[in-house]
């Protein structure tokens, strides 16, 4: 039995509230249980110099952790004076994982920043983060189209996240906290709304695993995906 006493293939509760910020080109609140993100977009008419002059838009992010988001308040990073390693290797998933849904001649020569701050956590936040992240993205691309800046829609699939692992010697999807600290294995699956997959980052955490593992927890990404695509649909055409 799971802590939360789901199904070992069964999600947890997803929302995502849109429009929730007034000043970003694109915002969401996106919860998948007790996880919380708040992600906005920004759209700039221009890109970093190693992509002027190419034609090429950008996604990029920024990722960050509220000092209350966790159980103990965490020193805000900007009081450290830079960022930790764990920060900046989550944001380059966040932008690397949103580009891979971008058809960056159809944006055109200019940057999107997606901002993904955690309000609160419980496991899954870089997951969360991009879930919510493509949200804020498409609603800032359709205000561009609708404004007739960019002719074709260059968010060819949606992109989503979840986790999945070994708990309790079982294969589980979408990983909170207390399944998170414990399990055996930890996997992270990015996946495009069309099955195609991004990038995989897995790990053993004290033991190894199987390649019939592997393949369950792939099955189970693939349906934890499929229901993070269809929110997301649901949020961007409501």
């Amino acid at each position: 039995m799971r802590p939360s006493g789901r199904q070992l293939n069964e999600m947890r509760p997803i929302s995502i509230e849109t429009g929730v910020v007034k000043h970003a080109e694109g915002s969401c609140l996106i919860k998948v249980g007790d996880t919380h993100v708040l992600c906005t977009a920004t759209l700039e008419e221009r890109v970093p110099p190693f992509v002027k002059g190419t034609g090429l838009g950008w996604v990029t992010a920024e990722y960050g952790m509220l000092p209350r988001s966790t159980t103990s308040r965490m020193p805000r990073e900007a009081a450290k004076g830079k960022q930790g390693g764990r920060t900046v290797e989550i944001q380059r998933l966040i932008g690397r994982s949103l580009r891979a849904g971008v058809d960056r001649v159809a944006l055109g020569e200019r940057q999107i920043t997606i901002d993904c701050d955690v309000l609160q956590a419980d496991g899954g936040t870089r997951c969360a983060s991009i879930t919510g992240g493509w949200v804020a993205l498409k609603i800032a691309v359709d205000k561009l189209m609708r404004a007739g800046a960019i002719v074709s829609n260059p968010l060819e699939h949606p992109v989503a996240a979840v986790s999945c692992g070994i708990y309790a010697g079982q294969p589980v999807l979408d990983l909170d906290y207390p399944e998170d600290s414990e399990a055996g294995v930890d996997g992270n699956f990015v996946m495009l709304g069309n099955g195609a997959l991004v990038e995989v980052q897995m790990s053993a955490e004290g033991s190894t695993f199987s390649r019939a593992q592997m393949d369950a927890l792939l099955t189970l990404a693939d349906k934890g995906v499929a229901e993070l695509v269809a929110a997301q649909m649901a949020a961007v055409n409501a």
